[in-house]
């Protein structure tokens, strides 16, 4: 299937994504950094990031079994040796039968993965396991209770088929607060949670650990224990201005870290509009001059929010250039007077750097009322993805 020539895409640097791998490097001293790529790869594209990660980190984390496929397969094709890949969401037991088939690990949260220990058994398969333990999200997990009670007691009658690699759990409060207290006590609750395990479920002694991803992994040095779960922030991105905050203040120095991904959108049109004409539905905008414009094939339906309309600017020739009127399913129309002297095409920056000028995914995200998380992760998946060196 052809690309139109007409169409936004994104652009993902490698330069930037080893910047960023390079610094986890760095922060996690001795232990291993694995990344998520969950989200689409919070909105980069899974198999378009894949090829930046691979061999790059130690393990990759997604959150459904048709991701995990979606590596090996990609592993297959590109002729690359299987990377550890751990599946963090929900899985059947049909799902686990054929993940072990394809060596990939999965997580269990519950007592009801006895259903998977009986189908492991008829296949003649086994597998590799992480316990999620809840420790204070309130989300899925095994609580302290539970493991008190015996619901996890059955691993230790599964070893014939389940080897349970590592223990996770999740902080539910370490982004947007400077003190960490309540992720303090997650801590001693998962250090209760893995005692339980090996007491009572015949966990081994050098069991994986892991809890910190992004935020946790920078300010919270007793959280990196054996692995760090990297998300946003593989991706150059802080979780919040209060992480970026305690990152300075915990590590002494601000590390480096580069969006990967820019924005860019062709021109469809460029044309002038004379003073008095209103521009775009509602007619919300309207000339107080001759303006020249230009038609930019991309809008809501791509992922660029409504709600930025009457308030969001790109980048056209290293000019901040307003977007005129309201966003559109499928176009925004931009004020490129100062930006260009002719009507010839442009090609507008929605996101990234041109020359001196940036526009960051925080400051689109403030435009939309939301968090960058679902700013980034609502980026159609079919834009065209490009790596770039």
């Amino acid at each position: 299937m052809s690309t139109s020539p007409v169409a936004s895409w994104l652009e993902l640097s490698e330069r930037a994504y080893a910047t960023n791998v390079a610094t986890f490097r760095s922060v996690a001293g001795q232990g291993r950094v694995g990344a998520v790529l969950k989200g689409n790869a919070y909105g980069h594209g899974l198999l378009e990031t894949l090829a930046l990660a691979h061999g790059r980190v130690d393990v990759l984390y997604v959150i459904t079994p048709a991701e995990a496929l979606a590596i090996r397969a990609w592993e297959t094709q590109h002729g690359k040796p299987r990377t550890e890949v751990l599946v963090i969401g929900a899985v059947s037991a049909s799902d686990c039968v054929e993940l072990a088939r394809q060596h990939v690990s999965v997580v269990a949260a519950d007592r009801g993965f006895v259903d998977t220990v009986a189908a492991l058994r008829s296949a003649g398969l086994k597998l590799d396991v992480h316990v999620h333990l809840d420790t204070g999200l309130g989300r899925e997990g095994f609580t302290r209770a539970g493991l008190e009670s015996g619901e996890a007691d059955f691993f230790a009658d599964a070893r014939d088929v389940i080897t349970v690699q590592g223990v996770l759990s999740h902080f539910a409060n370490t982004e947007d607060v400077t003190e960490q207290d309540y992720a303090r006590t997650q801590l001693g609750n998962f250090e209760a949670g893995v005692k339980l395990l090996q007491a009572r479920a015949g966990v081994t002694q050098d069991v994986q650990r892991h809890f910190a991803a992004s935020a946790a992994a920078l300010v919270l040095p007793p959280a990196r224990l054996d692995v760090v779960r990297v998300g946003i922030s593989m991706y150059g991105l802080w979780p919040s201005p209060e992480t970026r905050l305690s990152a300075r203040v915990v590590l002494g120095t601000l590390p480096a870290l580069e969006p990967v991904l820019a924005w860019k959108a062709p021109s469809q049109v460029v044309k002038w509009l004379p003073s008095g004409s209103y521009v775009g539905y509602g007619c919300t905008w309207r000339c107080a001059a001759d303006t020249r414009v230009a038609v930019l094939p991309v809008g809501y339906w791509d992922g660029y929010p409504r709600l930025a309309s009457g308030k969001a600017h790109v980048l056209v020739n290293g000019r901040r250039c307003a977007v005129l009127g309201r966003v559109m399913m499928n176009h925004l129309i931009v004020d490129v007077t100062h930006a260009t002297k002719d009507e010839q095409p442009v090609v507008a920056t929605l996101l990234g750097r041109d020359q001196e000028e940036q526009v960051s995914i925080e400051t689109i995200s403030g435009w939309a009322q939301t968090i960058h998380y679902e700013t980034m992760t609502r980026l159609g998946p079919h834009l065209r993805r490009v790596v770039v060196p």
